[in-house]
């Protein structure tokens, strides 16, 4: 069986590449799906139904484009790895773990212990919390082969 792996959150380290790296090494049959990743053209995504000047605005229209991507990804995923980092507040990522959470979609999260209280109901409905992306590819290896 070939999984599809949704990876939703922080963007501005490699955990995503460490993740896919370690699911390559071990030939794990995994696809990896996610939210557009580059800052910046998330952030435009909605421009194309034209600029607009005030920010609230622009957003919003950036955010359901976005979302149009993210709702799809996430209901196809098999399970969603959901990664907080400690240098932004990942608003998306929490409201991507409540929609895993609301389809009983599976979900492992990845943060630092610095940050278990603020994200207590979000862990509570986790299937696993991960410290490491190597944990996560363990955590994979063992849902994906049984071993």
């Amino acid at each position: 069986m070939n999984w599809t792996v949704y990876l939703s959150g922080e963007i501005h380290s490699d955990w995503r590449q460490k993740i896919m790296q370690g699911a390559k090494e071990h030939n794990l049959p995994i696809e990896f799906t996610s939210a557009v990743t580059e800052h910046d053209a998330s952030d435009a995504a909605g421009d194309v139904l034209g600029k607009d000047e005030n920010a609230f605005w622009r957003d919003h229209k950036s955010s359901k484009v976005n979302s149009i991507r993210t709702k799809n990804l996430i209901q196809k995923c098999d399970i969603a790895i959901i990664r907080f980092g400690d240098k932004y507040k990942q608003w998306n990522a929490a409201f991507d773990a409540g929609y895993c959470a609301a389809l009983g979609k599976p979900y492992i999260t990845l943060h630092a212990d610095d940050i278990i209280h603020p994200l207590k109901e979000v862990d509570a409905a986790a299937m696993a919390w991960a410290q490491t992306p190597e944990q996560v590819v363990e955590l994979l290896k063992y849902t994906t082969s049984g071993s």
